[in-house]
């Protein structure tokens, strides 16, 4: 049985991949099983057993997409003064730039916004787990005695607004000059500025 269980758990993670590819060109907001099992070369049988349930698949989903998202900042070096800090700010925008990401990130911005008009829905709290997930990274990457201080609370919180801020223009613009140039005027002002 432990064999059948290994398997299973197998080829739920290689359709979890494949369907993870297709929301990311297909969005979340009118999934359904039956195109999503064909491209993905199952069933929608088949994928109601591995996930339990659709809202189940999407929870699936939303964790592959949180682990996307968390490896961005994983790769970013630790830091040790403002500068480095200023310097993992515009290595994680020069990613959000990046336009083979822009598939993934348009489906964050949609996560985003369900959990926060569905709070009971599938999406539930993917708002308020990336906030933290990113803050928490984001003070990993601050120098000590800021990480502690009421003042790295904010200016990390500051620097997510910002990005994300930006983020937002970007994708509903296209406009990665003036995206860029809130990002830098974020990075050149004084510090509590």
């Amino acid at each position: 049985m432990q064999t059948q269980s290994r398997v299973s758990s197998a080829r739920q993670q290689e359709l979890l991949e494949r369907a993870y590819a297709y929301v990311l060109q297909h969005g979340l907001t009118s999934l359904s099983l039956r195109p999503l099992a064909h491209a993905i070369g199952s069933s929608p049988r088949v994928l109601l057993f591995l996930f339990g349930s659709k809202e189940g698949l999407v929870q699936a989903l939303l964790a592959r997409a949180r682990a996307a998202e968390l490896e961005i900042l994983n790769q970013m070096p630790p830091g040790g003064s403002r500068e480095d800090f200023a310097g993992v700010i515009r290595g994680v925008w020069r990613w959000l730039l990046d336009r083979q990401h822009r598939s993934m990130l348009a489906l964050w911005l949609e996560t985003y916004a369900r959990s926060l008009v569905e709070p009971e829905g599938p999406c539930a709290d993917f708002a308020r787990k990336t906030v933290e997930d990113w803050l928490e990274l984001l003070a990993v990457r601050q120098p000590g005695s800021l990480r502690r201080s009421r003042a790295g609370a904010t200016e990390r919180a500051l620097a997510l607004a910002v990005l994300r801020g930006a983020l937002l223009d970007l994708l509903a613009t296209g406009d990665e000059e003036r995206a860029t140039a809130i990002v830098e005027a974020y990075l050149g002002r004084e510090p509590g500025g």
